[in-house]
C-alpha cells in the first residue's frame, strides 16, 4: 500500500496518481496544502514540496522523478506489455528527456503560473499568499502554453506517443501537465489538431478517470474539461 501526499492540482502528483493507477498500485491520497509549512509533512520532505510517496514503512519518496524511478525498479518488469518504460537505453533516455521537460520545464513555465495564481490563491489564506491573481504571471503562461503545445504536437505528429511507438510516463507526465491548464480552459486546441487527439486519447484511459473528476474550490472547470469527444 502507497500513501501519497498530494494536491489534487499539483500537476506533478496528478503524474505519479496515473503512473500508480497503471501499474495497478493501490495508495491512499492524503491531500497537502504545502503553505500551512505542517511540521510532520516537512519532517517527510524538508523542501516542503509535493509529491511525496511512502510504501508501508519505507522512507519517503521525495519529487515526481524519483517516484517514476522507483515505480520503475520496483513494478516495471512485472506490468509486462503495460510498462511505461522501454528497454533500449536510448528510448529510456528520451522517455526521461521529456518527463523532465513536462514535469519541470513546462511546469515553470505553464502549469505551476496557472495553479498557483488561478486555484492555489482561492485556498490559501492572504497571510500566506491568498488573494488576486497576478495578470503579469498569466499573460507570460498564455504565451508560453501556446509555445509548448506546438511542440508537443510535433511530436505526437511524427511518432505513436510522445517519446515513440509505444506509451510511456513521457505520456502521463504530458498528459497530467496539461489537465490543469486544461481544466481553466487554457489550452488553445484549436490551433494543433495532432496534440488535440493525442490528449483525447490520454483522456480515455481509466487512470485519468479519477483525475478528471476531481473539482477545485471555488473555481469552475471548462466546459469540456471531462468530455472525452472534446
Amino acid at each position: 500500500m502507497f500513501t501519497l501526499y498530494h494536491h489534487p492540482f499539483c500537476p506533478t502528483s496528478r503524474f505519479v496518481r496515473m503512473a500508480l493507477a497503471e501499474y495497478d498500485t493501490k495508495v491512499e491520497l492524503v491531500t497537502e496544502h504545502v503553505w500551512q509549512n505542517r511540521e510532520a509533512f516537512l519532517r517527510l520532505n524538508p523542501a516542503g514540496e509535493v509529491p511525496v510517496v511512502i510504501e508501508n514503512d519505507g522512507p519517503p519518496l521525495c519529487g515526481a522523478n524519483v517516484i517514476m524511478e522507483y515505480l520503475e525498479d520496483t513494478r516495471g518488469y512485472a506490468a509486462g506489455k503495460r510498462r511505461m518504460m522501454p528497454d533500449n537505453p536510448d528510448a529510456r533516455a528520451e522517455v526521461r528527456r521529456l518527463c523532465e521537460w513536462f514535469l519541470s520545464k513546462f511546469h515553470a513555465e505553464v502549469s505551476d503560473p496557472y495553479v498557483r495564481e488561478r486555484i492555489y490563491k482561492v485556498e490559501m489564506p492572504a497571510g500566506a499568499g491568498g488573494g488576486a491573481p497576478d495578470s503579469a504571471s498569466l499573460r507570460t503562461a498564455r504565451q508560453n502554453m501556446r509555445h509548448h503545445l506546438r511542440y508537443l504536437g510535433h511530436l505526437v505528429s511524427k511518432r505513436d506517443w510522445i517519446a515513440g511507438d509505444a506509451i510511456s510516463f513521457a505520456d502521463l507526465a504530458a498528459a497530467t501537465a496539461v489537465s490543469v491548464v486544461d481544466y481553466l480552459g487554457e489550452v488553445p486546441w484549436n490551433e494543433d489538431d495532432a496534440a488535440r487527439s493525442w490528449y483525447a486519447r490520454m483522456k480515455s484511459r481509466p487512470s485519468f478517470r479519477p483525475i478528471l473528476a476531481e473539482i477545485a474550490r471555488g473555481v469552475r472547470p471548462a466546459h469540456h474539461y471531462a468530455d472525452l469527444d472534446f
